[in-house]
Parts: structure tokens; sequence; C-alpha cells
């Protein structure tokens, strides 16, 4: 008897990495890489894009409140949740083409793929790319798919406000219009996904290290951010006393140690980053009188990040430099395992490609962090050059991404035709 093929066996695989190529035009920087900030005009651009693709593989387009956008194939029965396939188009301000933007391509290479095979399936199935995951503009970020698990309010989303002062709710209203403008159907209601997948490059060295282009992640560890002040007062640099001064620089510097001694404490799995730093009133010759700083903390146990937490609390009670300080937590994403049945079959179909693929819990959140609370959540990773993202020089090799994306569709067309509803 002949082996049957797979959907990942079919998919084309040069019109995927053209797509991937033409994406990263939108918003491309001239040194390499690209800028597309949420809701800003380039990202506003991709979106459009992506609904430019979806028109051509006759698929609907969708936004919803938050604007995410979803491309819909139907199904025989168009009552059952969908399978959802996706990611997220915006970046960071200096960022590499991939990070995001491959795992919406790839479910767009995967609604592609059923539409060439004329695959009957019986459940819609959908691609969408969230907004605002990578809070570069708006923090925190995930705003538009933990707004859709329901693990966010929109009040709250819609109140942020970016560096330049415009609000979220501003910038979304000439979004939404902009959508509205193009043919997107508007989804006052949320639609409850049968299952989640989501591609994504590793962001860190693992995978290149062990040869590997591709795996399943079992889980995201937590995120807590912070914003910390530290406040002084501040004086001339030349005529006031070492012992006089209240140098709210010298107090964040003190503060910082001791956050990294208790950090330190802990196992070598803490990621604490410090990517924020400011100064008031900023100027050469008079003391700090503020200084703000975030704190980026992470770990896969909660059980950590809860007694980390506690330790933050108290050292902020604490003087520094003859400074006080003020520490607020901004985001709060505790870690998640995922669904053991699609580790199971997103691990069958990596290996079908890569016998040796390993299997990883993410260092970095996602949008699926969220959606593994509302329904039957995986993820795929492909390796990335040096472990770099968030850069331009962020690179994943053709031949690895293409084992990937050849992966989920194989494990999606395996959902489509054998999964329970």
């Amino acid at each position: 008897m002949p082996k049957r093929t797979t959907l990942g066996e079919h998919l084309d695989g040069e019109r995927f990495w053209s797509d991937l190529m033409d994406q990263a035009r939108i918003g491309a920087l001239a040194g390499g890489g690209l800028r597309r900030l949420t809701l800003g005009e380039a990202d506003n651009r991709a979106r459009l894009w992506l609904m430019e693709k979806g028109e051509a593989l006759d698929c609907s387009a969708h936004y919803d409140a938050l604007g995410n956008v979803f491309l819909r194939r139907e199904g025989q029965n168009p009552s059952l949740p969908p399978l959802l396939i996706g990611s997220h188009l915006d970046s960071q301000p200096s960022a590499g083409v991939y990070d995001g933007a491959l795992g919406v391509v790839a479910g767009l290479a995967v609604l592609r793929t059923l539409s060439e095979q004329q695959v009957a399936h019986q459940r819609p199935v959908e691609v969408v790319s969230w907004t605002n995951e990578e809070g570069a503009r708006f923090a925190p970020g995930a705003s538009g798919s933990s707004w859709f698990a329901g693990r966010r309010d929109a009040e709250t989303i819609l109140a942020a406000q970016d560096d330049d002062g415009i609000a979220f709710k501003e910038a979304l209203t000439e979004c939404l219009a902009l959508l509205d403008a193009h043919g997107a159907h508007f989804r006052s209601t949320s639609v409850v996904p049968h299952t989640f997948l989501e591609l994504h490059i590793e962001q860190g060295p693992v995978l290149e290290a062990q040869g590997a282009p591709a795996c399943v992640v079992t889980g995201i560890q937590g995120v807590y951010w912070y914003e910390v002040e530290v406040n002084g007062q501040a004086n001339h640099a030349g005529t006031t006393p070492e012992a006089s001064r209240h140098d709210a620089f010298m107090g964040a510097h003190a503060l910082i140690g001791a956050l990294k001694a208790a950090v330190a404490a802990h196992d070598d799995q803490v990621r604490f980053t410090i990517g924020k730093f400011a100064l008031a009133p900023n100027s050469v010759n008079t003391i700090a009188q503020q200084a703000r700083f975030t704190i980026d903390l992470r770990h896969p146990d909660p059980a950590v990040l809860d007694a980390l937490d506690g330790a933050f609390r108290q050292l902020a009670k604490r003087e520094w430099s003859s400074c006080t300080v003020h520490l607020e937590a901004t985001s709060r994403v505790a870690p998640v395992a995922f669904d053991e049945h699609l580790i199971d079959a997103l691990d069958e179909a990596v290996k079908a490609y890569c016998p040796q693929a390993p299997k990883l819990v993410s260092g970095a959140f996602h949008d699926a962090i969220h959606l593994a609370h509302l329904c039957p959540t995986a993820m795929l990773f492909t390796a990335c050059r040096a472990g770099i993202s968030h850069h331009p020089d962020e690179h994943i090799e053709r031949g690895d991404a293409d084992v990937a994306v050849r992966a989920l569709a194989h494990a999606a067309g395996q959902l489509l035709t054998t999964r329970k509803d």
C-alpha cells in the first residue's frame, strides 16, 4: 500500500520563502532589518499585505476590537471552532525580519497548501496576526492576544501611551478605519479556537548548537515586568558634599546591585534584565533627582518568580543613598505548559523531518502564553543564528525554516483529519 503523503510534503517552499522576503520590505531599514512599531504606518501596511494574500486564496479577512487580523478558510461545518495558526507582524524599533512574521507567513503557507491541494476539512482554518506582541511602542506586549484570551481588559490596554504621548486607543482607531476601508469584516465577539499553533524563531542558540533545524516547544517561562523610580534631590554637582547628597543615580546603582544579588541566590534559569534607564534632570553638572528603570524578570517556575517578587518589594522599602524607591509591577504573566496532545503531534511532525529534534521551553514570551489559557496550544521553533534576535542581524537558514513550516503543515493536516471535536 503506498505511503499517504502529508500536507507538509505538498507545501510550496519557494512561495513560502518568497512571501517571507516580501513582508520584510514593509518597514525595511536601510542597513537591514525592519521597523514596524505597533499601529504605525508600516505595521498597518503589513496588515493590508496579509489581507491581500488571503484574498488571493479566497479567504475572508476579519478584525476585532483590538485590531487582531484573521484570514479564514471556511470549513464544511462553519459552526465548528477553527484551527488557529499565527503570530505577529509588529517589531522592535530596530529588528530582524523573522521574529513573529515567520509564524504569520507560515500560517499563510498552510492556507495556500490546503487551497492548492483542495483539501476538504470540517472545521475552519484561520491565520491570525496579533496586535502589539512586542510591546516596544505600547507596554506591556501581547495586547491583542491577552485581550482575546480574556487575560487583560480592553480599557487598560487602550489607555497605554507611547513615548510621544499618543494613546493606544487613538492609534487603534486609525488602524481599524483602514482595515474597514479595505474590506475586512469586523467581529464584535471573539471566536474561541479549537486549537492554536504558533511557529517562531527560537531567539536563542540551543537549536543551532545541536544542529537541529526545528523542535517542539513544551511551554513558556513566566515574565514579570516592573517600573522602578528612585527619588532623590537635584543639586549642584560642584558644591554639594558627598554626605549631603541624595543622588538618585547612585541610589539606583546600589539598588540594582542588591536586586542582582537577590537573583543570584536562585538558579541560573533566572533572567533579569534592565532594558530602560533614564535620569532627570539629565544635566551634566546636576545631581540626579530621579532615576527610572525597567526590570524584565523571567523563570519557568512560578514559585521562584514569586520569591523574587517578594525580595524586590522588600528592597524597594529601603532607602538607597538617601533616596526613596517606588516599585510598580506593570505585567505579570505566569509560566504555562502546553497541551500534551499537541506537543506529541508537533513532535511527531518535526521528527518526520528531523529525528534528532529536541524539546525546549521558551525563554521568550509569545502570544501562545495567553492562548494556552483559552484553548489547546503549542509551538514550534526554528533555529536562529547565534541566538540573535531583536536586531537586524537576526538570521535563519532557509533550509531550517523549510523544515519548520513543513512540520507545521504536517501537524495541521493531521489535526484537521484526526482530532476529535
